[in-house]
């Protein structure tokens, strides 16, 4: 044996601290984390810490999104694999029992870092992790449903890392707020929500609040915000517009948008600055589509890094839901193919972000 050839065969294989292996795997899509988790313990402990959820979700909202759209048909989501309008692949992912289509199935949905927040035709919610197929029921609100209609909205509160699920409810002219913190039991009501007339009764999660488009008894329209932190309301002014009529409230890039339409164009606004009347930005005034068909846009879902514009919308004539793509350099509108899909209990498209995120937390 060669001199040294002794120290090389016995010298131990060269490891990664285990800080850098984490930093590489949080960068990482969700569904090959979830295999990796049953590699060892170790990789299931770290895989399964809140902590690094959370960083992980930092880093997949900038590389990693997937928009969702329920079915007609045997109670699963339909999972739109890339955003790109040429390439609309699909997967489904089956509904846990406690979402099946049928008279007590899903209603109305948002959607906040991974988590979807079901309202149930039976006035109830439910949360639901597709990704990593974890769901937690919440306990009912214990209002008299006689009295009482209820809307779920759900956000994030990033000052204390904790999740809130606020219901709206209201019939006859009252509107009460009842709030839940995720990892708590109960439901609490807090201050009466200030105005009865709101346009869109499923409120918007932006910068740690929820954002309902509301109109006062003198026909002023503006938005209600509720702040998640201290879970009080404050008044946001809407842009300068002259006819336009309002269609939806949403959120593009990370920031509050609203769709107005008017006789000819489709103006889509972003309020840059959160609360500030005059960050409001026109990003795009859009021609109407000239061929006489009746559409009710339903929300601005996404902007491409390429400028192009992917919108949800409702066709009266034909009774469908369909997606629509403008393209800010030609002016030009597609409806893709992938877009023709019955409309089924009323649950509008969503941005949905893959996440290690748990609603039972």
């Amino acid at each position: 044996m060669a001199p040294g050839m002794e120290e090389t065969l016995i010298s131990p294989s060269p490891t990664l601290p285990f800080d850098l292996v984490a930093e590489i795997l949080c960068r990482l899509p969700v569904k090959l984390l979830l295999q990796l988790r049953c590699l060892c313990k170790s990789f299931n402990s770290l895989i399964s810490d809140p902590k690094f959820a959370n960083k992980h979700l930092r880093l997949s909202t900038r590389r990693h999104r997937l928009m969702l759209m329920s079915t007609n048909d045997l109670g699963h989501l339909v999972l739109f694999n890339s955003l790109i309008p040429s390439d609309f692949s699909t997967s489904t992912v089956s509904y846990p029992d406690c979402l099946k289509i049928g008279k007590s199935g899903p209603y109305r949905v948002c959607s906040c870092n991974g988590i979807l927040c079901f309202t149930m035709a039976d006035g109830s919610a439910i949360l639901w992790n597709p990704s990593i197929r974890t769901f937690k029921i919440l306990p009912p609100l214990g209002m008299d449903k006689q009295l009482f209609l209820s809307l779920y909205s759900f956000g994030y509160n990033p000052s204390v890392n904790n999740y809130k699920i606020v219901a709206i409810s209201g019939r006859f002219g009252k509107t009460k707020i009842s709030v839940h913190t995720l990892g708590t039991d109960s439901w609490r009501t807090i201050q009466d929500f200030p105005y009865s007339r709101q346009l869109h009764r499923l409120g918007i999660f932006v910068s740690g609040t929820i954002n309902w488009l509301v109109v006062d008894d003198g026909s002023s329209f503006f938005i209600v915000s509720l702040d998640l932190e201290n879970e009080s309301y404050k008044r946001l002014a809407l842009p300068n517009l002259e006819d336009d009529c309002f269609t939806s409230l949403g959120v593009l890039r990370d920031c509050l948008c609203i769709i107005t339409t008017g006789d000819v164009f489709l103006n889509v606004w972003i309020m840059k600055e959160y609360g500030n009347k005059e960050s409001w930005t026109k990003l795009y005034s859009i021609l109407h589509m000239q061929d006489r068909v009746i559409r009710l846009y339903t929300k601005a879902l996404y902007i491409f890094e390429d400028e192009q514009l992917l919108i949800g919308f409702y066709e009266l004539e034909s009774y469908k839901l369909k997606l629509v793509v403008y393209n800010s350099k030609n002016g030009i509108l597609k409806i893709p193919e992938i877009g023709n899909i019955r409309r089924c209990l009323q649950l509008d498209p969503e941005v949905y972000i893959e996440s290690l995120i748990s609603p039972c937390s």
